[in-house]
């Protein structure tokens, strides 16, 4: 079998070999020339052929299988000059062309190829949303900063708890089943618990992909979605900055060119550091007593640090690191605080004589969450470990070909007390394996593009094996009308702590795969299925449209399925210690973990207008979930049947100096279970020798029927104006005014069940900021 497998590969290699022979290949990286940094997303083509490509999130382009002759190489982007270079090219030629793009000091009303028209009809797209800082400014400014949790909250599937909490369900997954990526980094808590605002600078941010569903077989190790981000190298020709500061906090950027060599053509290196505070806890106490007159209680501090190191040919290695932290506190009620930190290297290699591409990444990251309760006992939740894989990418014309491997390493220390007060606790480490391959193949009409791949992940703590098919296609009925689908299975290790018993979620702490699991599950037909894998399993299927209606109107409909195959939770129903005592008491009422399974399923829609200075976005999300643990079914807390977005930008004013941004939410009502009395419990701390007329009591809470009430309405209208002034053509400093939840409008963030104290999220919060950019 191995010798077959060899004498595959050779032969596949030398076909490609063969077809390469007989034509040439043009490949490299466009710069913007302002600041050295990778020119995204930019369409490189040859002037009156087919042959071109769109340049990645690295500003690699390569253009293979060129017959030999002369050509006029081309880009024309918008808000910059058209570049033209004339080359000609030979059999077996492998030229390598690094280009720089520059503001154009004349802006053209119209571009001869647009990279995003492109993309639509040579990427499937399915359930991903690019999204770059000119996206993330188009949001209100809330607290006069804008984030990429603003951002994200308007994403077709995205649902957030509010304002406070800053959880993040996509699709009817949790969080824990979010795959956060940072320049390749594994970032477990990506936000902070004012949900207004993210661990990442938005200023670092150079692009970020939001997967939702049908991700690509190069991601593993999740079964909801992915959020793949990479930041910026930093300014490679001069020092450069931005120093912040509004109502709510403070960041400083700084970014330049290491040493006193800028001139590209030999290479550079650059940094960029970043880092900001919240002070609201204090300006609160002050500005916002209405809201709390004890201030309101959030706090965090984040930096980030990243050096780049670029070789003349587009090569490149990057180095980086962070430390992120998080504290709030609500007197007589919880007190929760995080902390992460983690670092890493990643590195793009362009071999000179190769049409591949080869990328590499390893990092290490830590996270530690402690949250204590009034009257509950404290928990907590500890993970740290490494993350190392390589990707190859060749390119064959239009067609390409991806492979890649991975392996992940962790550790968990886990500690929990669940709603009968008793203990549970994990100690864990685990390895996983994944390797993955994936095409993309263009039909020669490009009416039709495939995208099916493979991932073979193996979780070898467990000694699980999980293959996992993938695909995506696109059929381009017309220039304006596009049809997709995608589909795969996916697996994790990693579970979550939450008890859906909680109206609303403060703690998500994680931990693997557990020993303590229950081994059957009795299904809804009353049939018994047998537990042989301890992983967490879905599959997902989505289908949809895009439809250029006109000429700056844009549809997006997406229908999705997702079945939870296998969920992993905590067990609400133990009540007795799992040992030989116990034997006959049946799995459910002492395992530590349960199994569920369930379904998702919904429509989004996206509708987009965007004309010159006015852009304006509906985004309406119809959702379903349910699942089943083996007594019941029911809907769990993050299922939110409806959800209405509405967002708009505009830019005025003689130098287009002003503008003002819009955005509106409406959100149907999280289920959650009532609370019908309380009861004195005896917790026999002492064991058999408790006696149990004079032991202090707890308080027992009587939980009236699953899940059968929901949550009001959520609704709430934030907006920013901002007002720029150029001091010169470095120096800009931009104040902007923003107001959150302008009709102030009560909505519900939490609530304690023992004390019965309910907290709102944000009433009205005006705020101002100002930002300094030289």
């Amino acid at each position: 079998m191995r010798f077959c497998k060899l004498i595959f590969i050779v032969a596949l290699l030398g076909l490609i070999n063969k077809s390469y022979s007989q034509f040439a290949n043009i490949k490299g990286v466009v710069y913007q020339k302002e600041n050295g940094e990778p020119a995204i997303f930019t369409t490189v083509y040859l002037q009156g052929t087919t042959h071109g490509a769109v340049t990645d999130v690295n500003g690699y382009y390569s253009i293979s299988k060129i017959p030999p002759g002369t050509y006029t190489l081309m880009i024309s982007s918008f808000g910059n000059d058209t570049i033209k270079e004339i080359i000609s090219v030979k059999a077996n030629d492998i030229i390598t062309k690094k280009l720089y793009l520059k503001k154009s000091a004349i802006q053209l009303k119209t571009v001869e190829v647009s990279a995003e028209q492109e993309a639509k009809r040579s990427e499937t797209r399915v359930s991903v949303n690019t999204i770059t800082p000119k996206e993330i400014n188009q949001i209100p400014s809330i607290g006069g900063q804008p984030d990429l949790a603003q951002y994200l909250q308007v994403v077709p599937g995205v649902i957030f708890t509010g304002d406070q909490g800053g959880q993040l369900y996509i699709r009817g997954g949790t969080p824990v089943q979010n795959k956060v990526l940072l320049d390749g980094m594994i970032i477990y808590n990506p936000f902070h618990s004012i949900g207004l605002f993210s661990v990442f600078d938005a200023d670092i941010i150079r692009n970020a992909d939001v997967y939702t569903g049908g991700f690509g077989a190069q991601y593993g190790g999740r079964i909801s979605s992915i959020m793949d981000i990479t930041t910026r190298d930093g300014n490679k020709k001069r020092i450069s900055g931005k120093v912040s500061a509004s109502t709510f906090g403070a960041n400083t950027l700084l970014e330049g060119p290491l040493g006193k060599n800028t001139d590209s053509s030999q290479g550079s290196s650059s940094f960029i550091l970043s880092a900001k505070t919240s002070y609201l806890p204090t300006t609160s106490k002050y500005l916002y007593t209405y809201a709390n007159p004890n201030g309101l209680p959030f706090s965090f501090d984040d930096f980030y640090g990243k050096t780049s190191f670029n070789a003349n040919n587009g090569s490149k290695l990057n180095l980086f690191g962070f430390n992120f932290n998080d504290h709030v506190n609500y007197p007589s009620v919880a007190d929760i605080n995080w902390k992460s930190y983690g670092g890493g290297a990643n590195f793009v290699l362009v071999p000179p004589n190769s049409p591949a591409l080869v990328q590499g990444h390893f990092a290490y990251s830590s996270y530690a969450i402690q949250m204590t309760e009034a009257l509950n006992q404290p928990e907590q939740s500890n993970i740290s470990g490494f993350n190392m894989g390589f990707d190859f990418t060749y390119f064959f014309g239009r067609n390409q070909l991806e492979y890649g491997i991975e392996t992940i390493g962790f550790r968990t220390n886990f500690e929990f007390y669940n709603p009968v007060n008793r203990l549970i606790q994990q100690q864990d480490n685990s390895t996983e394996l994944g390797g993955y391959m994936r095409f993309k193949i263009i039909s020669k009409n490009k009416k039709l593009v495939v995208e099916p791949g493979f991932r073979a992940q193996y979780y070898a703590s467990l000694a699980n094996f999980s293959p996992e098919p993938r695909l995506s296609a696109k059929y381009n009925l017309t220039d304006r009308l596009r049809l997709k689908f995608a589909s795969g299975l996916y697996s994790q290790n990693l579970i979550a702590s939450s008890t859906d018993r909680d109206v609303v979620n403060l703690f998500y702490g994680f931990l693997s795969g557990p020993d303590n699991l229950q081994q059957t599950l009795t299904e809804q037909n009353g049939s018994v299925k047998q537990i042989t894998q301890d992983l967490q399993k879905a599959y997902h299927i989505v289908t949809g449209m895009e439809y250029d209606l006109f000429k700056h109107i844009s549809v997006n409909l997406e229908a999705y399925y997702k079945g939870l195959t296998q969920i992993i939770t905590m067990n609400p129903y133990k009540l007795y210690d799992d040992n030989g005592d116990n034997a006959s008491i049946p799995d459910i009422q002492k395992k530590d973990f349960i199994v569920e399974t369930g379904k998702a399923m919904g429509i989004d829609l996206v509708v987009k207008y965007e004309y010159k200075r006015f852009y304006f976005w509906t985004v309406y999300s119809l959702g379903y979930v349910t699942m089943w643990d083996g007594v019941q079914e029911f809907y769990p807390p993050y299922d939110r049947r409806n959800n209405v977005n509405l967002v708009s930008s505009y830019v005025f004013g003689k130098n287009l100096n002003w503008s003002v941004d819009a955005r509106w939410n409406l959100g149907s009502g999280f289920p959650f279970t009532p609370t019908d009395g309380f009861y004195p419990q005896q917790t026999f701390t002492g064991g058999i020798n408790t006696n149990y007329t004079t032991a202090n009591e707890a308080l027992g809470i009587l939980y009236g029927p699953y899940d059968s009430h929901r949550l009001p309405y959520y609704h709430r209208l934030d907006m920013s104006v901002k007002r720029k002034f150029e001091f010169s053509e470095k120096t800009l400093l931009q104040i902007t005014f923003s107001i959150t939840n302008i009709y102030d409008r009560e909505n519900i963030f939490y609530f304690d069940r023992i004390t019965y104290q309910r907290v709102n999220q944000l009433p009205i919060i005006p705020s101002i900021a100002a930002s300094l950019t030289f």
